[in-house]
């Protein structure tokens, strides 16, 4: 576990070099942004943001979509991972909205995990984004790093979230989830991260593995 220096100096860096972190997701509105997370699952977020225009569009609010089919909106996502599950989502979704929260996207993470295709991970995102929720999403970039720099070895994204919560003062959780995602999109890569350009090596302790080695 990181001592409160370290996180201090972690998120001072962050704050300096990343000031205005935020989603890669193309959104303009809270169902849109939900639409758009859950397509992104397994799914690069440039995929995702060539997908939603014309699916937006075509379904610009619950009711369009609910009052469609699972096989309408197969084709306006079939580029994506997995487009037959998240088509099924979708409508779903969309169909628990209009029947169950009057057409609006609820702010809260608990009642978002209750619509078809929303974990807790794609609840935490609209909430922290939309609705300055503090809250933390853990994807697979968020898991990495957490694990890399020391935050957590939490074997599961409940866990590290847990163990993020527990480092990260909740002002700044928000912002965490966008510097953690960013930083392990770009800089602490899966297979080969790029230690020698990553100001956050001296507080890494999978970095201080490596060169000891």
């Amino acid at each position: 576990m990181k001592s409160k220096e370290e996180v201090d100096g972690i998120i001072s860096w962050f704050s300096e070099h990343m000031p205005d972190a935020s989603s890669e997701l193309e959104y303009e509105n809270p169902f849109s942004l939900l639409v758009a997370v859950i397509l992104s699952a397994q799914c690069t977020d440039k995929r995702v943001n060539m997908v939603t225009p014309a699916l937006m569009e075509r379904f610009p609010n619950p009711e369009a979509m609910a009052q469609a089919s699972a096989g309408e909106i197969l084709p306006y996502i079939r580029s994506v991972s997995y487009p037959n599950n998240k088509a099924n989502h979708l409508w779903g979704m969309a169909k628990m909205l209009v029947e169950s929260f009057n057409g609006q996207v609820p702010p809260e993470p608990e009642a978002l995990q209750k619509l078809p295709g929303v974990g807790r991970k794609t609840a935490n995102v609209v909430a922290s984004v939309v609705y300055k929720k503090n809250v933390i999403a853990v994807d697979t970039h968020v898991f990495r790093v957490a694990h890399r720099l020391g935050f957590s070895k939490g074997a599961t994204p409940l866990a590290v979230e847990n163990d993020l919560n527990d480092h990260f003062p909740v002002h700044t959780r928000a912002r965490a989830h966008h510097w953690l995602i960013l930083h392990g999109r770009y800089v602490c890569t899966a297979r080969e991260p790029k230690c020698d350009m990553c100001g956050l090596r001296n507080f890494c302790n999978d970095y201080k593995v490596r060169t000891a080695i």
